[in-house]
């Protein structure tokens, strides 16, 4: 796979062959990719809310209104789902959202998302993140070079306490660690930057 690798400075880049790159058949691993993506968003919800339903609501059970003669409609007590400050019919629930993801399917779902977004030129190589002082223009200068537009995820395998500085500030840039990244951060951003060394690490776990 050739991608784009970038000076540090983001001016200029030249084509490099990555030949670890994973090399995947037609749509293998596109379901897997789907299911993992799932799992991990569902991995991330609390399940804490909670409604109360018609026991658990406070108030008296006593009969608000006769049944005839009133004009209106006939209501039980003041507890009832069709009141205000009623019961709630159906609501959710505290409960376990979390869904296990094999070792295989997070490989291969990695191995999907990092040849998808290279195919779709989402996916830049930088040399290194590097500024020779922690502020953010010089850090949105190289960035603006190389994604001028849009939402950026940008990769490294270990960050410079002055490029996180340099970085934490802008916007539209998100920041992560190669020994973290998974498929969902690869299926959320349609642009990836990515140091060579954040890459190498990237591969050595798509391929382990």
């Amino acid at each position: 796979m050739k991608l784009k690798v970038y000076t540090v400075d983001g001016s200029s880049f030249a084509e490099k062959e990555f030949s670890s790159f994973p090399a995947l058949e037609g749509n293998k691993g596109v379901a897997i990719l789907k299911q993992t993506v799932i799992a991990y968003q569902a991995n991330k919800r609390q399940g804490t809310s909670k409604t109360k339903n018609y026991g658990e609501v406070a108030g008296s059970g006593k009969k608000i209104i006769r049944q005839k003669g009133s004009g209106g409609a006939r209501h039980g007590d003041k507890r009832g789902p069709q009141l205000y400050k009623g019961g709630v019919v159906f609501g959710p629930r505290p409960r376990d959202w979390s869904k296990t993801i094999t070792a295989g399917a997070r490989k291969l779902a990695l191995q999907r998302a990092l040849l998808d977004l290279a195919n779709e030129g989402g996916l830049n190589v930088i040399e290194r993140f590097e500024v020779a002082q922690p502020k953010t223009k010089l850090f949105n200068s190289v960035i603006e070079r190389i994604n001028p537009k849009g939402k950026v995820l940008i990769v490294d395998a270990a960050w410079a306490d002055s490029s996180v500085l340099a970085a934490r500030n802008i916007e539209r840039v998100s920041i992560t660690d190669a020994s973290t990244i998974n498929a969902l951060d690869l299926v959320r951003y349609h642009q990836v930057l990515i140091s060579e060394q954040g890459l190498q690490q990237v591969l050595e776990r798509a391929n382990a």
